[in-house]
């Protein structure tokens, strides 16, 4: 009978634990496959509801005119969000452009009726960027025609063509001269927020555009580029929508070089002099990327500094297609994880250190350029047309959102100093880090007034109230120590900052705000984030 009864308790036991195995495993494959799962959907999680204490959602309009029956209405009435998924705005409805004559009809009603304008393509700006409560939202997306003028080297394109269609178009003879790190954004996006990316020589888009031809708020069009109508252009690039609708922009392309990469790790206080006599004095490095650790043990003081080396001007006759990115649901898995503590942030940082060169895809023959032997050759193209599908999940609970700090560059040891500190006592997990090399920009409302280095940093936070509270106390403490060494933040991202923070970062904003008003003096073109700037600089 005893015997029985140990064979009964050990029956349970043995039960007791193939069901907390089986749990475990079970519980383990459903969390994995959810953390590898693509998007359902956009996210859609509310509203960030002020900006330094003032309210941002405006009053329904009590008697919305009819819609126009002309116009090709994509909505009406509804609701739009940005990237962040925290900028729902109800909008009076959404205009689809694929002609320039449906934006000259759409400013006409918006005129006639009292409504505002705004701009809107891929929405990745996150603070209510390209849309505002009321408004006529202008849909660029499927205005994109693109041509290619070989002989000047140049492309003429309207605003809503994707970097990644682009590209696909001009490879293999031709690539974009400047953009963002990653390809996903629309050219007029860029083009407001005057974008930059991983050629450092190039500098921003701002440098790469021939002319513009732009639609002002009274329906009349005019060109204006570097040389003509120059104080436009300097509001129009960088300017965020708000002076007028860009109809088609010319701009530089270059060879699709062959390079061959490399990547070393320095430490990041080594950065400023790897910079000064490496990177800077070798006119044949032409892309660069400088990716720093987010792993506790070493939180921003490892870099892995990825170079691209040219060996040829332009790649063999047979080059291949561009290929998408590979590994997708393994790289979305790993940053997911990345998100749940120290342990899987140093799994992260293991990865891009010692798995990632692995699979690095070499596209270009290696006899094919100057004899490399066991280089890993690619073209610019390559490198450039990363759509960062990885970094895209079906988590509804959670967002990710980009920051990112201009710093003069005899300063970047010591904010990076304190940049770290700050981020270090915070709950909120850091993604991603990575420095770019900044120009002096001309334009405007300019990030870069000097020569600068910028940080960039991709943080994760719950879309509830409280991960709402954390990321604006970090955002303003992160200001606060970029202006405290000389620098600036851009605009593009998140509400969170004071007027006091945008008014030292930005001085030039007053004179910015008298500029809309004497190109749009009905305020015809607007935003979310233009009434919250409005709003900070004290003008009524």
């Amino acid at each position: 009978m005893a015997e029985e009864q140990k064979g009964f308790r050990l029956s349970r036991r043995l039960v007791l634990g193939a069901a907390v195995v089986g749990g475990a495993v079970l519980w383990g494959g459903t969390t994995m496959a959810r953390l590898a799962r693509g998007p359902s959907g956009p996210k859609n999680a509310g509203r960030i509801a002020d900006i330094d204490g003032i309210a941002l959602p405006l009053k329904p309009l009590a008697s919305p005119p009819a819609f126009d029956p002309l116009l090709p209405w994509s909505a009406k009435g509804g609701d739009i969000n940005d990237a962040s998924g925290l900028s729902r705005t109800p909008v009076y409805g959404v205009v689809e452009v694929s002609e320039e004559d449906h934006i000259a009809r759409a400013l006409a009603f918006a005129r006639a009726n009292g409504l505002k304008v705004s701009l809107a393509a891929i929405r990745h700006s996150m603070g209510g960027h390209a849309f505002d409560d009321n408004a006529l939202v202008l849909d660029l997306k499927k205005f994109n025609k693109v041509s290619v003028d070989a002989a000047a080297k140049t492309m003429t394109l309207q605003p809503g063509a994707r970097w990644h269609d682009i590209q696909n178009m001009l490879h293999p003879r031709f690539a974009v001269k400047a953009m963002q790190s990653t390809d996903i954004f629309s050219v007029g996006g860029s083009l407001s927020v005057n974008a930059h990316g991983m050629d450092h020589q190039a500098g921003s888009v701002a440098g790469s555009i021939r002319s513009m031809r732009v639609m002002l708020a009274d329906g009349s069009v005019t060109t204006c580029s570097p040389a003509l109508n120059t104080e436009l252009f300097r509001h129009v690039v960088g300017g965020y929508g708000l002076f007028g609708v860009v109809l088609e922009a010319t701009l530089d392309i270059v060879d699709n070089i062959v390079y061959r990469t490399s990547r070393e790790i320095i430490k990041s206080d080594d950065f400023p002099k790897f910079f000064a006599e490496v990177l800077e004095p070798n006119k044949d490095i032409g892309l660069f990327y400088g990716h720093l650790s987010t792993a506790p043990g070493n939180f921003l003081e490892d870099m892995i500094v990825y170079r691209y080396d040219k060996v040829a001007e332009q790649p063999p006759a047979d080059q291949p297609e561009i290929g998408e990115p590979e590994g997708v649901g393994l790289k979305r898995v790993i940053m997911n994880l990345a998100k749940k503590g120290s342990i899987f942030q140093e799994l992260k940082w293991f990865t891009e250190k010692t798995l990632e060169p692995r699979f690095e895809s070499c596209t270009v023959a290696r006899t094919a350029a100057m004899a490399q032997g066991e280089a890993c050759l690619v073209t610019r193209n390559n490198p450039m047309h990363d759509s960062v599908p990885y970094l895209f999940n079906d988590l509804m609970d959670e967002t990710d959102i980009l920051h990112e700090y201009f710093i003069p560059r005899a300063a970047y040891n010591s904010f990076i100093a304190e940049a770290r500190e700050i981020l270090r006592n915070q709950s909120l997990p850091v993604l991603n880090a990575s420095v770019r090399i900044v120009h002096k920009e001309d334009v405007a409302l300019t990030y870069a007034p000097e020569p600068a280095y910028s940080l960039v940093l991709y943080i994760n936070q719950p879309t509830e109230a409280g991960g709402n509270i954390g990321m604006r106390a970090l955002t303003r403490a992160l200001i606060d120590v970029t202006i405290k060494h000389g620098g600036r933040f851009f605009l593009p991202y998140q509400l969170h900052y004071t007027a006091k923070e945008l008014l030292a970062s930005y001085p030039e904003l007053p004179a910015f705000l008298a500029a809309k008003r004497r190109y749009d003096p009905t305020e015809l073109f607007s935003s979310t984030f233009y009434r919250a700037i409005k709003a900070l600089s004290g003008v009524a």
